[in-house]
């Protein structure tokens, strides 16, 4: 495996270097975020171990920048101290493939690291998003509904694809605005316009509509809501027959 792990804790790099190398893996190491972004982004490795305090940039923007800035399918491992569920969930949430706590057994490590690298070349070629009949081309960056093709702006593009990478989850007005604009947020009204032209683009002409607004937190792309109205509908007939 070509591995890069990212972690300012020089005694954790010490132990996986000596464990991961004696195994005959390559590991590179950064002590930083930023480094570590740089190197993810300049090299093809197998796997990236990402340690969740990082210096200059955190480890969960690390996996943000990966994911949503940059498109990156590489298979993620987070190690963290923080062993409670929101923690997790918010690793999770960002792209984060797998997750585990320190201190830990580099023997579970390295099990954790070939799943991950299995997996992910089991997935060769699935560059894809597909939520109902809109799909979305990672390679290309072409965007079909229905089988007619989209035509949207780089920050539509950006709100589309973390909507569809999380659906049919949550996405907050905070990782939207991340996505987008980064570390300088704008003001609200401009997300709330984005998303309105994004809608007119994505549900204008159809009558299933993906693209749902969850009150005071964030936005959600599913059909699901379209399934549940279906279900009282019926449910309704059922009880007036």
């Amino acid at each position: 495996m070509e591995i890069l792990l990212i972690d300012s804790d020089r005694q954790v790099v010490r132990n996986v270097l000596a464990e991961i190398e004696a195994k005959h893996h390559s590991v590179d190491v950064a002590l930083d975020g930023v480094t570590g972004l740089h190197l993810a982004l300049s090299n093809n490795y197998d796997v990236v171990v990402v340690g969740w305090e990082l210096p200059r940039v955190s480890g969960l923007d690390v996996v943000r920048s990966l994911r949503r800035e940059h498109n990156s399918s590489v298979p993620v491992l987070m190690l963290a101290s923080r062993s409670d569920l929101a923690s997790k969930i918010n690793a999770f949430r960002s792209g984060t493939d797998d997750y585990l706590t320190k201190p830990f057994e580099l023997l579970e490590l390295e099990v954790r690291l070939e799943a991950l690298v299995a997996r992910s070349r089991g997935r060769v070629g699935m560059r894809q998003l597909t939520v109902g009949n809109l799909t979305m081309d990672l390679t290309t960056l072409e965007v079909f509904r229905a089988g007619r093709r989209l035509h949207l702006y780089p920050a539509s593009w950006k709100l589309l694809q973390v909507l569809m990478r999380e659906s049919p989850g949550a996405v907050s007005r905070e990782q939207l605005e991340y996505a987008v604009w980064g570390h300088q947020p704008p003001d609200r009204d401009l997300l709330r316009s984005q998303i309105s032209s994004l809608r007119k683009i994505v549900d204008g002409p159809c009558e299933e509509k993906l693209i749902h607004t969850l009150p005071r937190f964030g936005y959600r792309l599913s059909i699901q809501s379209s399934i549940e109205a279906r279900a009282v509908l019926m449910e309704g007939l059922s009880r007036s027959e």
